[in-house]
């Protein structure tokens, strides 16, 4: 097999896939046939990216593995291809997110503590529904709380790679949280 062989194989495969594509999943592509191995895929892949700098859509390494997305310059005139509004959250489910991304695994009551209120079951399930979180265990306290943290899924959604990527905590202070959620999500979806 050539390296433009291996090239289209990998183009193609991104493109009809309808998630981030890891590299051992990339290996699968192959079947009994002797697969690259993980150096020649990740050449291969930078210079696919490379294929794509400065144009509509571009290669990008996000948690769950590769993906095609389109450039966030374009999302404004993108916005205008469908009629559907990204989903609106409430503060309280906003801040539940904030809290659990930037402090996991964290239980209920600690992020009740942090924000002064009480962390509402419609708020966590709505998070568990769109995939962002999961229960990653329970604390060893009495009452056992569940802890939270977040999922690939989150990682996916907001374009990162590693929970590393998350932008500092002092650089949101005053953002309108709906407005930071709807720029992030318009960026990475």
């Amino acid at each position: 097999m050539t390296e433009l062989d291996l090239k289209r194989i990998l183009e193609g495969a991104l493109f009809a896939a309808r998630e981030p594509m890891n590299v051992h999943r990339l290996k699968k592509l192959f079947g009994d046939q002797r697969p690259p191995t993980e150096g020649m895929l990740r050449e291969v892949l930078d210079q696919l990216a490379l294929d794509y700098q400065g144009r509509a859509v571009k290669l990008v390494e996000v948690a769950g593995g590769f993906r095609f997305q389109v450039d966030t310059a374009l999302a404004p005139f993108l916005a205008n291809l469908t009629e559907d509004k990204p989903g609106r959250y409430s503060r309280a489910t906003l801040e539940t997110l904030a809290m659990i991304a930037y402090r996991q695994p964290v239980t209920r009551g600690e992020i009740e503590a942090v924000r002064g209120v009480s962390v509402n079951t419609q708020t966590v399930r709505t998070l568990e529904e769109r995939g962002w979180i999961t229960v990653v265990g329970h604390k060893e306290v009495p009452g056992r709380p569940a802890l939270y943290a977040t999922t690939t899924e989150f990682l996916n959604d907001f374009g990162l790679k590693t929970l590393e990527d998350l932008p500092s905590a002092e650089g949101l202070i005053g953002a309108p949280t709906q407005d930071l959620l709807d720029q992030v999500m318009e960026n990475h979806e």
